[in-house]
């Protein structure tokens, strides 16, 4: 039985803001009590625990909720080949022809590669994962089934989500066979990619691909990377599929850059109907792209996620796998200061969860809650984010799976 307590850990109460509009955050030391994987007791640190249960002293380490890295691409990494940096290209046509070309050459490294990035991620505290896997006429379901035996190998440390992505188009060739075929092996969720700009005829595209995740009762996640009306059509479109498919709180949008191309008010009406359907947004935080408007998201209580996407790849030579930077980055680019605004943009990283609301009232933990925590040392969860502090120790479901508190 997973039974022990987690002793002097340090949680977030309550926040405030003074006459001055400075922002404060109060924290308490705890002991808490886990149980089977979830929080059974939470007790000030001032009572005394004589029972005979393994006790771990997090030495007032500061308890944050886990984080869920969900835009990635497992099977894309260069991690463990050594350094290579990106080959220029003129286009997407481009990039994609040398992907093609380099993906026999990968296959058989897959899941070497694959289980490297997830050490990667869970290192900086990801313990869910929401990888897109290719399903092409190159290699068929070979990168489907090295990225499952990697994660398999962190089963009890690392959960995900599959995505069958039909990178290279999905109106080709045999491609929605192998869809097909990769839901049946294991894929938990049907992707889909610009159907404008890549399968070039948008409503094929988006019917085949809610063809596929109706027969097989599964979630969506889009890339759409197409900009402009082009792009708010295509969302806009799908939005009246799942309408008429009764699909909601069943789906995705990556991306969406072009929610912030189109005038605020076509942004609204788009943001209304994501919320009406539970459609999330996921969102890497490029540099190079504009962004989707977030707040403007928020505002409508559509829920975003923040991911690393691919990196040290074929497509990019950049980035760590630290999906707190992500979190960092949006606080940087949207001029977030102050202790409130910084630390609400931790529920883009945790699935919406934060230890106080916006209000600045305690909502987490709670008993019942999973023992799902990344410890760090530092003063609150906006002094994490600003500071990308280094995680001391990672623990899922009641049990440490990276890092130590020695």
């Amino acid at each position: 039985m997973n039974e022990k307590w987690l002793l002097n850990v340090k949680l977030e109460t309550e926040s405030y803001t003074d006459e001055d509009n400075y922002s404060y955050t109060r924290t308490k030391i705890f002991h808490l009590k886990i149980k089977e994987g979830k929080i059974v007791a939470i007790v000030d640190n001032e009572e005394e625990i004589n029972d005979s249960l393994e006790k771990v002293n997090m030495n007032k380490l500061l308890a944050v909720p886990s984080f869920k890295e969900m835009h990635n691409h497992l099977d894309k990494t260069y991690m463990g080949l050594g350094w290579s940096s990106c080959i220029p290209v003129k286009n997407l046509k481009e990039r994609l022809a040398l992907e093609a070309a380099e993906l026999t050459e990968l296959a058989d490294s897959t899941k070497e590669r694959a289980s490297k990035m997830i050490n990667t991620l869970l290192s900086y505290g990801s313990t869910h994962i929401r990888t897109h896997v290719n399903i092409d006429p190159y290699i068929g379901l070979k990168n489907l089934e090295g990225v499952m035996e990697a994660l398999d190998s962190f089963k009890g440390r690392v959960t995900a989500d599959i995505v069958a992505f039909p990178q290279h188009g999905l109106l080709r060739d045999n491609v929605p066979s192998l869809m097909r075929e990769a839901m049946r092996s294991g894929a938990t969720m049907v992707g889909g990619l610009d159907p404008a700009g890549i399968d070039e005829t948008i409503e094929k595209s988006l019917y085949t691909t809610m063809d596929i995740a109706s027969e097989f009762d599964a979630d969506t996640d889009f890339h759409i990377h197409d900009v402009g009306h082009v792009g708010w059509y295509t969302i806009d479109k799908w939005l009246d599929i799942v309408e008429d498919a009764n699909w909601q709180k069943k789906g995705a949008i990556s991306h969406a850059f072009s929610i912030g191309d189109v005038p605020t008010e076509k942004a609204k009406s788009l943001a209304t109907r994501l919320k009406m359907n539970q459609v999330d947004i996921m969102s890497t935080i490029p540099l190079t792209h504009t962004l989707p408007p977030i707040d403007l998201l928020d505002q409508h209580d559509v829920n975003v996620h923040f991911g690393c996407d691919g990196f040290f790849d074929s497509w990019n030579p950049y980035g760590t796998g630290d999906v707190l930077e992500k979190a960092t980055k949006f606080c940087e680019i949207t001029g977030r200061k102050d202790e409130c605004s910084i630390a609400q943009s931790l529920k883009h990283i945790t699935g919406g969860i934060t230890p106080l609301d916006e209000k600045g009232n305690y909502v987490w933990p709670k008993v019942n809650d999973a023992a799902d925590f990344v410890f760090v040392d530092a003063k609150s969860s906006a002094h994490m984010i600003a500071r990308k502090i280094e995680r001391q120790a990672v623990m899922a479901k009641g049990s440490f799976v990276y890092g130590s508190v020695e």
